[in-house]
């Protein structure tokens, strides 16, 4: 008696409802051939993130373009999980985006899904090693809207737009929010590099977001290289200001109206 094969676990994330149900639709169809089960649906990587811990999933079919958090986004953070379902990108993207993929050796289907490329893709599941950091770094990429945070066996999500501070922490960043503090596995000079419209370096090794800096004061510590401190909204904390920075960070800040 042959074994019983269990069918291959399938998470959909698309920010569109017909998208996701043409999808789900091209899987009815080729079940036959290749037994799946659609686990979830997510309309974006945050809540494709959340299911991924709660489920187990064998591959994700990705839309690219997606509110929140992007398909790409959503990739990279998944390659930090231990064991990452497979993820089969999906879009609707010119011919050109379309030879960047076949470049980067990702799968990819192109909308409207075919059911005999779809069936071509998840065959190639059992060979496919999970997406590299360098695979991934060929992709189109923005800005990422979420740092990741490892934190007891979990992956946190921090939204950047919430972010007060970041802060060099040995091989850490630490990262400040209204709420608490995280440790991420980050460089504060990559950070920068990301997020150069968004944050401000104040010292060698602090950045703050722009819109959180609330005034400024004399320093009173015994710190030669400062003599101001950023006041922050939302926490008592005051930074300080390095007396290579203040002209820049004084600049910046006055264009704001602070």
């Amino acid at each position: 008696m042959s074994a019983v094969v269990a069918p291959i676990a399938v998470l959909i994330v698309d920010d569109e409802a017909p998208a996701r149900a043409r999808l789900r639709d091209v899987l009815a169809d080729i079940a036959t051939e290749l037994p799946n089960e659609v686990v979830a649906e997510a309309e974006n990587g945050v809540v494709a993130l959340g299911v991924i811990a709660a489920h187990k999933v064998d591959v994700a079919l990705v839309d690219i373009r997606m509110p929140t958090m992007d398909g790409v986004e959503f990739a990279r953070h998944l390659s930090q999980l231990e064991e990452p379902p497979a993820v089969i990108f999906v879009t609707a993207y010119d011919a050109y985006a379309v030879q960047a993929f076949e470049l980067s050796a990702l799968d990819y289907l192109l909308k409207p899904v075919r059911s005999t490329r779809l069936l071509a893709a998840l065959r190639k599941l059992p060979q496919r090693p999970p997406l590299s950091n360098a695979q991934l770094a060929r992709l189109p990429q923005a800005a990422r809207s979420h740092l990741a945070c490892h934190e007891r066996g979990r992956l946190l999500l921090i939204p950047v737009a919430a972010i007060i501070y970041l802060k060099a922490d040995l091989k850490y960043v630490t990262v400040r929010t209204r709420e608490r503090e995280f440790l991420v596995d980050e460089s504060l000079t990559h950070l920068e590099e990301e997020y150069r419209d968004q944050f401000v370096r104040l010292h060698r090794s602090v950045l703050v977001a722009r819109d959180a800096i609330i005034g400024f004061a004399r320093s009173g510590a015994d710190d030669a290289d400062a003599q101001w401190q950023a006041m922050l909204r939302d926490v008592a904390e005051r930074l300080p200001v390095s007396r290579r920075q203040w002209p820049l960070v004084k600049s910046l800040v006055r264009r704001s109206g602070v």
